[in-house]
């Protein structure tokens, strides 16, 4: 047990770098075919311009997604057709959320440089253990911060400049569990 606290220690201190200077999940790490609460952190603007948007390309296997709304942000909630559909509730789904967009409504709801938020959407992850990926763009006053890069094989997430949000899903207890 005291390596596995150990190793969670070093996993946090080397992530507490990239959560200053990217856009980052709170909690990287997830049970495979579970429901999910995808907390987006925010530390900083592009330069010293104000955050405006965010948009959170949902990645391919998590179903249902469903964003929280946040005050003096408009929501957008952009669906997908399924290449291949699942069931849910004894309904055949054949299309799904494919990208979630926070937009400010006024200049006076921008995220100052200076300040922090997040940006939260809950979600079912697929059932596959591994590593997944989600793109987010974070869109300013002027520029934008495109948090899109995946690692190649044998690269690592810190060798990238912008790297997409990381999620570990680690192998679920029991197949076939549902959770809301």
């Amino acid at each position: 047990m005291n390596a596995l606290k150990i190793t969670a220690c070093v996993c946090l201190a080397a992530c507490a770098g990239l959560s200053q200077a990217h856009t980052v999940l709170e909690y990287q790490v997830a049970t495979a075919g579970q429901s999910y609460k995808a907390t987006f952190k925010v530390g900083h603007g592009c330069g010293n311009s104000p955050t405006r948007q965010m948009v959170v390309e949902i990645p391919a296997g998590v179903q249902g997604a469903k964003p929280m709304p946040k005050a003096g942000w408009q929501l957008e909630v952009t669906r997908a057709k399924l290449a291949q559909p699942y069931t849910s509730h004894g309904r055949t789904i054949s299309e799904d959320v494919s990208r979630i967009s926070w937009s400010a409504k006024t200049p006076e709801d921008f995220l100052p440089n200076g300040h922090y938020d997040e940006f939260v959407l809950v979600g079912t992850l697929p059932a596959q253990a591994g590593m997944m990926y989600w793109p987010v763009q974070q869109v300013c006053e002027q520029g934008r911060n495109d948090w899109t890069e995946i690692p190649k094989p044998g690269q690592k997430l810190s060798d990238l400049k912008s790297p997409a949000a990381a999620l570990e899903l680690m192998p679920g207890a029991a197949a076939g569990a549902h959770n809301h």
